[in-house]
């Protein structure tokens, strides 16, 4: 029996132009009916998550900035923080790329240096953080750090980044978790990973729970349950890592996908 639906946000629940599926308010309704939570899974920062599901506050299961931080009705179930001497200094690596713009990914807010606060980085990053600070530096943010994440405004992270903070992969966790950002993370941490606590927290099951996702950082957490979706416009090793497949994001493929869950369609 299904009792746990984990979904990506961008490019796997949310269409191309950033919003949910016509369906999903019902589809939402059919789920707690039935008992079973529903768990939006993202890089996104909490209280962005919290705004886009509002109404939904209570009954779902928050899993934000790639797993390090995990709320349920407003309490925290797990967090990873990462050591603050060494975010400092990979922070002062990334500042110095051109074109390239920091996140401090804090507890409780997202922190960035005022002299990068450009219309063009303020724009793509509100769109994921709904709480943010501006600051002459990191040092002095108080605020513990769970993530690091990096924008590039040329949209090739892969190259623009990721070559430059590749070296810090021996202690810390880097994901290109989009063309446009790069996110470090502690080595222990990720999707998957906070979805492995969720269910132990819940005593659910891989068998009873269901993921979706379309990007190389939702690789881990579809491959922590049984029912793992890659969307049909997923990266290639994504579904490769996939169990199941299903329609893209612009075709409502999470909805769909549920909906075959519940009629019993998918073993």
């Amino acid at each position: 029996m299904l009792k746990l639906v984990f979904s990506d946000m961008d490019g796997t629940l949310l269409d191309g132009e950033g919003k949910l599926p016509a369906e999903f308010d019902a589809t939402m309704a059919e789920l707690k009916k039935r008992g079973i939570l529903f768990a939006p899974a993202s890089g996104r920062q909490y209280y962005s998550l919290v705004k886009t599901f509002d109404k939904y506050k209570d009954d779902f299961v928050f899993l934000a900035e790639n797993g390090t931080l995990v709320k349920y009705r407003g309490k925290t179930l797990t967090s990873s923080v990462i050591d603050r001497a060494r975010g400092l200094e990979i922070l002062a690596v990334t500042t110095k790329l051109p074109g390239v713009f920091s996140v401090y990914s804090g507890m409780e807010d997202g922190y960035i240096l005022r002299e990068q606060a450009k219309p063009e980085f303020l724009q793509e990053l509100h769109k994921y953080y709904t709480h943010t600070k501006i600051v002459d530096s990191f040092e002095e943010v108080p605020d513990k750090l769970i993530k690091l994440a990096f924008f590039d405004s040329a949209q090739q992270a892969a190259v623009d980044i990721y070559p430059y903070v590749k070296q810090y992969e021996s202690s810390m966790q880097v994901v290109v978790s989009s063309p446009c950002w790069v996110d470090i993370m502690n080595p222990d941490i990720n999707k998957g990973v906070a979805s492995e606590r969720i269910q132990q927290i819940f005593g659910f099951k891989p068998e009873e729970c269901a993921a979706f996702g379309d990007y190389m950082n939702d690789t881990e957490l579809i491959e922590s349950v049984y029912y793992g979706f890659a969307m049909a416009n997923a990266q290639p090793p994504v579904k490769e890592a996939a169990r199941f497949m299903t329609e893209s994001n612009t075709e409502s493929g999470v909805i769909r996908g549920i909906e075959r869950l519940l009629r019993g369609e998918i073993r």
